[in-house]
């Protein structure tokens, strides 16, 4: 879990265009489900949720680029590394390895695990270093290794966030930004973790499950994530709330329908 959000890459932006949603009621339609809003869980939805968090963790769209991603970003977390951001200081990418392991006892990683358990809980590299990073990268170039990020990433990010925004009664768009912040926040109760910022949020606004406004609901959400992010060093750049998660739903755009356009540490992308 958790990039920074101030990744300075020198990356080549994409074309801005200058199409937005005209002002009007929320749009949870869709165009290729019979005019219903089919869900973050949606294939096409799914691939748009990757992007969206790749513009920010990797200042690219091309997040299945990212599996081999190994550094220490200085958010106190140790090691953050591959399609997600998992971390040596916050126990997920120390399961991810243990689980491939059990299925992959002979793999590159094996042997830091007794490193990657001392290190959990802290941002110390003691036993890790460039020998690990390398054998991450290695790791990285096997099909069977991806598929062990994918998994990690719906199992502990992606499932429950979908899950957990349904039950509040929210479209695509509420989707992506409880997803969102759970890869950056993490789970749990605390209050710069995601499930205090929902608490927060809830107790400005009530969610559509309790009968309150979806947007008004979001936009209290919104408020308290950026809230916690501004009080987080590595994090105090909040552009993707504010110019891209905040863009969508002052659109109206609910349903997160493409095609669209949005800014993340200045740099513009599009999705057709």
């Amino acid at each position: 879990m958790k990039r920074a959000g101030l990744l300075l890459l020198a990356v080549v932006p994409l074309a801005a265009t200058a199409a937005c949603l005209a002002g009007g009621a929320p749009d949870r339609s869709d165009a290729g489900n019979g005019g219903r809003d089919p869900g973050l869980a949606a294939p096409a939805k799914k691939e748009l949720a990757q992007q969206l968090v790749s513009s920010a963790e990797n200042s690219t769209l091309d997040w299945r680029g990212q599996y081999g991603y190994v550094e220490d970003i200085g958010d106190g977390r140790g090691y953050t590394a591959g399609l997600i951001g998992f971390c040596t200081g916050t126990h997920d990418l120390l399961a991810l390895v243990e689980r491939y392991t059990r299925a992959h006892p002979h793999n590159g990683l094996a042997r830091y695990l007794p490193a990657l358990r001392e290190v959990d809980g802290s941002d110390s590299h003691q036993g890790l270093g460039a020998g690990f990073t390398g054998a991450w990268k290695a790791e990285a170039a096997k099909p069977a290794f991806r598929r062990a990020q994918d998994r990690a990433r719906d199992r502990g990010y992606f499932d429950p966030a979908v899950r957990r925004a349904e039950r509040d009664g929210l479209g695509s768009l509420g989707q992506f930004i409880y997803y969102d912040a759970l890869v950056m926040h993490g789970p749990g109760p605390g209050p710069r973790s995601f499930q205090g910022l929902r608490e927060a949020a809830m107790k400005r606004a009530d969610p559509p499950s309790r009968g309150g406004d979806e947007k008004a609901y979001l936009d209290a959400f919104l408020d308290v994530r950026r809230a916690a992010m501004k009080r987080e060093t590595a994090h105090r750049d909040t552009s993707r709330v504010d110019t891209a998660q905040r863009t969508f739903l002052d659109e109206g755009n609910l349903a997160l329908k493409t095609p669209l356009t949005w800014k993340v540490y200045g740099e513009t992308y599009k999705v057709p």
